[in-house]
């Protein structure tokens, strides 16, 4: 079933994929076809000078509405890029013990399907750009936005003190715009899709916290300035997996008063799902072993006592010996430096057998 989602599509296009700025345009990213090669570095500390960001918003995959935004707006680029780096490691890191270690091979075809790991990556994707878009105007490398617009908090003041809030709210209503979000279609896998997106929105926002800075003489709290400021992404990461290992499989119900078809979770629960549960709509392959969706596990690096048996799928593992360099016998030398030894020790590494 294809998703009918006004937006859902451009978020697949525009969040999990990401332009390596070379002469030849290739794509990757959570959602590309390619495989992953390289990941798009960190924020520069200042938005693209002169004509440089037309360039990238035009070799991006967006649409002509898009382009528009992206070109109105010089840091858009480089806040595109940041976010697909936020998102590709931090779903590494939550997945990297799994049979599913969030691998782009196949995700072609895993974004097909409405399985639990699809519901990760729709809303990993929508976290990291609400988180970067956020940072961006509260960073200056956005033109059209600046700190968060709480209460009591000046802009000019804020950013004398250095306590220029995340911008979440505009972040949230740009990322809208941006998607071109309208009223959900009647398409059961479009409401999933569109329930995954808003669900990394609300992981965000709940990692919103005020944070203070005390003004005075001796430190004293005479004046205070307080802003708003977004938790660690690797926080809303971990929230995420939470969300995850908890997914709701749903189905599509009709309201009795309203007409309109609703999510509603398992029959024997009889409720819908929370706006905080990431949804899904059919089981998920094992992974075990090379398919359309995966390379499989074989191969796969594992911890003995810990991961080796579900990682392995039954299938045993392979014992080496490596060796491995260290620092050791290190000693503080006046002043002021640290002077180390290398050691050299032999540990053992186990794979996954492949058959």
């Amino acid at each position: 079933m294809r998703s009918r989602l006004p937006g859902t599509a451009c978020l697949l296009r525009t969040i999990g994929l990401c332009i390596l700025l070379s002469n030849t345009a290739a794509y990757f990213g959570l959602t590309g076809r390619e495989p992953l090669v390289l990941l798009p570095g960190p924020f520069s500390n200042e938005a693209p000078s002169g004509k440089a960001h037309l360039k990238q918003c035009e070799q991006m995959s967006l649409t002509r509405r898009q382009k528009r935004m992206c070109r109105r707006e010089p840091g858009l680029a480089e806040t595109l890029r940041e976010s697909v780096r936020l998102g590709q490691l931090e779903c590494r890191y939550q997945f990297r013990n799994e049979r599913w270690n969030c691998t782009l091979d196949g995700r072609g075809s895993l974004l097909k399907r409405a399985f639990k790991e699809t519901a990760f990556l729709l809303a990993v994707s929508s976290a990291a750009l609400t988180h970067a878009l956020a940072k961006a105007c509260s960073s200056g490398r956005m033109e059209r936005c600046t700190c968060d617009d709480s209460p009591g908090i000046q802009h000019r003041e804020a950013w004398q003190w250095g306590v220029c809030g995340d911008n979440l709210k505009y972040s949230t209503k740009f990322l809208k715009k941006f998607l071109g979000q309208k009223r959900v279609s009647k398409d059961l896998r479009a409401q999933v899709d569109a329930h995954n997106i808003n669900v990394g929105i609300r992981a965000v926002k709940s990692g919103l916290k005020t944070t203070c800075k005390c003004h005075g003489v001796s430190g004293s709290c005479a004046v205070r300035t307080c802003w708003k400021q977004l938790s660690p992404f690797h926080d809303t990461g971990r929230l995420l997996k939470y969300r995850y290992d908890n997914a709701v499989r749903v189905l599509s119900v009709t309201n009795a008063a309203t007409g309109e078809t609703e999510l509603a979770g398992p029959r024997r629960h009889g409720q819908s799902p929370r706006n905080t549960d990431l949804v899904y709509l059919e089981d998920s392959p094992s992974f075990c072993r090379p398919s359309r969706y995966s390379p499989g596990t074989g191969g796969r690096s594992c911890t003995k006592d810990t991961s080796c048996q579900s990682l392995c799928c039954g299938r045993g593992y392979n014992t080496a010996m490596r060796l491995t360099s260290l620092s050791c016998h290190c000693q503080v030398r006046w002043c002021c430096h640290v002077e180390c030894q290398t050691c050299v020790r032999e540990e053992e590494v186990y794979t996954c057998k492949n058959a």
